[in-house]
């Protein structure tokens, strides 16, 4: 199993989680198993997400979709995210 774990910022939470809850069916059919969204405890607005993939192949697939890349600027990401793959050992 592998899990993506993606860090940004964003303009406005309650903006930005209206179109991440409305991604999920897409996020299901690109192979998500489960996901998990974190709020820095002094930033609402600094967010951390994960997300779990039977395999590396599907989750570096999903980070590589237009589909993904379109929600996060419609979501309102600012900047460059910090993304990172990690194997449950």
């Amino acid at each position: 199993m592998t899990t993506l774990f993606v860090r940004h910022t964003v303009a406005n939470y309650k903006a930005w989680r209206k179109v991440y809850d409305d991604f999920a069916p897409v996020q299901k059919a690109k192979g998500v198993t489960a996901q998990v969204v974190y709020q820095a405890a002094d930033n609402p607005d600094d967010i951390t997400v994960t997300h779990d993939f039977a395999t590396d192949e599907a989750a570096h697939a999903f980070v590589n979709s237009e589909e993904l890349t379109s929600a996060m600027r419609n979501a309102g990401v600012v900047g460059s995210p910090t993304i990172w793959f990690t194997n449950k050992v």
